[in-house]
């Protein structure tokens, strides 16, 4: 049984779609164009009621815009952000006809046990507790039927929404956040690839005793359906009033998970949402949703680097060349000054060899906001900006993880943690590796 994009499924997907989200975008579009006076925060609100009540792409983007820099007014970023991963749940019909889709009629007998009732469900499928036949505990994760059409159908309405603001307000050209959301969304429709993605990051992170990656379970794994194994913990928001020094180890193992494999092989986890990793009995973290991950040219990482000190050194011909080395292109002298205003604040953390906050002063309590704000205010002055492909989930990822650094309040030296990743960085020695890595988990190098 096969599932791809169709005309039926489109055409079905913009009829529940469009009576959400249609006439919400018509109202932002009448007050640019008519001049109609519009309430801007109801309308943000309207607008998130429409889109929890929907399953799907959607959901994800809207999730996923919440945290992209810029990509949104402030009010919409406040009500999307209220999105949980936690949809409504199918129910135990469709859950065995989708496993008998997958797995074949039998489906049943290649488990000791499976619980029908899903144990979380989230916007491109949801989640069921297994045992396999050889006692193992699993996590079996499903996709909900049509995604691919729905994807497709949601994309496009998207690039509808980001026209509207387009015109609405230049200060960030939305199109290449539209290019990068719609390649990582077509990827998480792909579970075989997601599972790829797993033993990539059970590589990496090998020798991390801190993090912890699902085993993949690949004689029970097609494209859209994915086991693991289960892995036990605690969400991270139950730690917000611990102790000082457990905050702090978890937040250490967060920083390791993310950045280690950035740093050692060129690899992002793309989607710092809360419900995507859990906390062990010894703060350890457990990794989860590898559905959304993006592999860098070894190039990239190195501007990184090259940010970094140029902006701890006053170097400006390296932040230009970083910015160039990303993919920015007719930068002026005052856009290179407002794209450093952004740089000092995300590598403040980094430049002082101390104990401190991510964030020590932030009036809004969301991480980045205000800077965030002064930023899109100079570059819509000065004609905007087109960020990069590849800028934008790397922006996302870091202030994604910003975030719950914020949440937990930790203090860290992170200027050491920092250093003893890139200590003795060199661009060539990451390509070997990350080539390395990537043939043990059979996925291509980026182009």
């Amino acid at each position: 049984m096969t599932e791809r994009d169709s005309t039926l499924g489109r055409v079905r997907r913009y009829a529940r779609v469009g009576a959400s989200v249609g006439g919400l975008a018509a109202r932002l579009g009448a007050e640019r164009v008519l001049g109609v006076k519009m309430d801007r925060a109801q309308h943000a609100v309207d607008l998130r009621n429409a889109l929890g009540g929907l399953k799907g792409p959607l959901m994800k983007v809207a999730q996923i815009m919440s945290t992209i820099p810029d990509a949104l007014p402030k009010e919409y970023v406040q009500e999307l952000a209220q999105l949980q991963a936690n949809a409504p749940a199918m129910g135990q019909a469709f859950v065995k006809r989708r496993m008998q889709a997958e797995l074949g009629p039998q489906w049943q007998t290649k488990f000791k046990s499976f619980d029908l009732t899903a144990a979380a469900a989230a916007s491109l499928g949801q989640v069921h507790r297994a045992t396999a036949l050889d006692g193992r505990d699993l996590a079996v994760k499903l996709q909900y039927p049509d995604m691919a059409s729905a994807v497709e159908a949601d994309l496009r309405q998207l690039s509808l929404i980001f026209g509207i603001y387009r015109r609405y307000d230049a200060a960030i050209d939305t199109t290449h956040i539209h290019d990068e959301i719609a390649a990582r969304l077509r990827e998480e429709l792909d579970y075989e690839l997601e599972s790829r993605h797993m033993r990539l990051y059970s590589a990496m992170l090998a020798d991390e005793t801190g993090v912890h990656v699902p085993a993949v379970v690949p004689e029970l794994t097609t494209k859209r359906l994915l086991a693991m194994g289960w892995l036990e913990g605690r969400r991270l928001m139950e730690f917000k009033d611990a102790p000082q020094e457990t905050r702090n180890s978890i937040a250490f193992n967060l920083f390791r998970a993310w950045y280690v494999p950035f740093y050692r092989c060129g690899v992002i986890h793309g989607d710092p949402h809360l419900g995507n990793y859990t906390v062990r009995d010894d703060l350890g973290i457990n990794l989860l949703d590898f559905g959304c991950v993006r592999i860098f040219p070894s190039k990239f990482v190195g501007g990184v680097i090259d940010l970094y000190r140029a902006i701890s050194t006053g170097d400006r011909a390296l932040a230009v060349h970083a910015y160039e080395t990303w993919g920015f292109t007719g930068l002026s002298n005052e856009v290179i000054d407002t794209l450093n205003l952004w740089a000092e604040f995300v590598y403040a953390p980094l430049l002082e060899d101390r104990p401190r906050r991510i964030q020590e002063m932030e009036a809004s309590g969301v991480y980045g906001r205000e800077v965030a704000e002064k930023v899109h205010h100079q570059l819509k002055s000065l004609g905007g900006v087109t960020p990069p492909r590849e800028f934008v989930f790397m922006d996302r990822a870091a202030i994604g993880l910003g975030g719950v650094f914020l949440h937990l309040k930790a203090e860290i030296n992170w200027h050491r943690m920092f250093h003893d990743l890139i200590a003795g960085f060199d661009v060539k020695a990451l390509e070997q590796r990350q080539k390395a890595a990537l043939k043990t988990a059979g996925l291509d190098a980026p182009a």
